[in-house]
Formats: structure tokens, sequence, C-alpha cells
């Protein structure tokens, strides 16, 4: 357990947030179709609104100062880590909390804090 854990401190906070979109998107999905009876597109449209880096840089923010300092610190990294991709859609500023946010439910994911995950993300709705 504490190899797995040394080797996904090890990743490249990019990596959290890779895995963190993929975990944080199925959330999202999943909440929709419990508590909507939206057809496919409007679920599609609603999902888009909460999953915009916009919409993820604003719950960090809101969520940063119930983080532990381990988590805040898994930010921190994820946030400022180099980053070529220039966002479509959303400043850099948003782009990087947005990473970061995703970063976070990533490690989380990763490392298996199934329960605070699931806290943070209902801090979310």
């Amino acid at each position: 357990m504490e190899e797995e854990n040394q080797r996904i401190n090890n990743l490249n906070p990019l990596t959290w947030a890779y895995i963190g979109d993929a975990v944080y998107e199925l959330y999202i999905r999943e909440k929709l179709i419990e508590t909507t009876n939206l057809k496919p597109h409007r679920l599609h449209i609603e999902a888009v609104k909460k999953v915009k880096a916009e919409a993820q840089a604003n719950i960090l923010l809101k969520i940063e100062e119930k983080l532990s300092e381990e988590e805040k610190e898994i930010v921190r990294r994820t946030r400022n880590t180099k980053n070529h991709h220039l966002p479509k859609n959303s400043n850099i500023k948003e782009y990087m909390y947005a990473t970061a946010f995703e970063g976070l439910i990533g490690y989380l994911y990763l490392t298996g804090k199934e329960e605070r995950l699931k806290k943070i993300l209902r801090y979310c709705i």
C-alpha cells in the first residue's frame, strides 16, 4: 500500500487531473440521471455546464477552506504544473484552477480515499 501511494505521489499532477476529469464527469452524469428526467441531449447540456473550467474553478475556490493541508498541497502542485494546453472557453487562471480541482479529485480517487472523495463531490452539488 505504501509503495502504491508513493507511486501515485510521483505521478505528474496532470495525470491526476486526467483521471479526475473522468471521475468528476461520471459523478455529474450520475447525479443528473438520479435527480432529473431529462432526455440525453439536455443531460449533456446540463453536464457541460457543471464540468466546464469556470464551474470547476469556482467549486475549488468555494471548498478550499475545507481542504486538509495534504489536499491543499495536491491542489497547489497540480495548479503550478506546467501545462502547454491553451484553454478554448476559459481564461488561463480558470483553467489552472479547474485543472487543480481535477487533480485533487484524481488524487483522492487513485489513493483510494473514497469517503473523502465522496464528501468533496457532495460539496460540488
